[in-house]
């Protein structure tokens, strides 16, 4: 890769972000056409990073390279890792695909609506692809709660606890 990185590709990160080994979700939107109701794509998640330090007003700043990264289409996040209950009830990691279909479902009615095509002179847009507001509502998000299992056992049938202290005492 050049030295000289598209302006658009290099996206501002936080020293703590740059270090640690959250999931980076890029979600794609208004690019899905036809019949879907899907408001986003998850264009791509990944664990690793690639970051270029920039001098910007005097200060080395971090910057995380997203190539390809428009804009117009993509909206950037970082998320730790998530897990979830398989079947027989134990926690899992989820990958990263799982993660961004999650963001994007919580996220999904807050999108604004855009035409896929723009003019070859049109700005790129003032307005966030999200609204900022949203962005700052979730402490918490449950995306997916576990099975209730029974506190108790089952009740025994009458009788099966005499049989199984005498065949323990034999």
């Amino acid at each position: 890769m050049s030295p000289q990185h598209d302006h658009r590709h290099l996206l501002p990160l936080r020293r703590d972000n740059a270090r640690s080994k959250d999931w980076i979700i890029l979600l794609e939107a208004n690019t899905i056409v036809g019949p879907s109701r899907q408001s986003f794509r998850i264009a791509w998640a990944t664990q690793e990073r690639r970051i270029v330090r920039r001098l910007k007003s005097l200060r080395l700043q971090l910057f995380l390279v997203v190539e390809g990264y428009d804009p117009r289409i993509h909206v950037l996040f970082s998320c730790p890792q998530l897990y979830k209950y398989d079947r027989d009830g134990a926690l899992v990691p989820m990958r990263g695909d799982e993660i961004g279909n999650f963001i994007a479902q919580a996220i999904a009615d807050r999108a604004a609506r855009r035409r896929p095509w723009y003019g070859p002179t049109e700005p790129i847009p003032s307005k966030s692809l999200i609204l900022a507001s949203m962005l700052d509502e979730f402490d918490t998000l449950v995306v997916e709660a576990p099975a209730l299992a029974p506190l108790l056992p089952a009740p025994l049938e009458p009788g099966t606890l005499e049989r199984q202290v005498d065949d323990a005492s034999s």
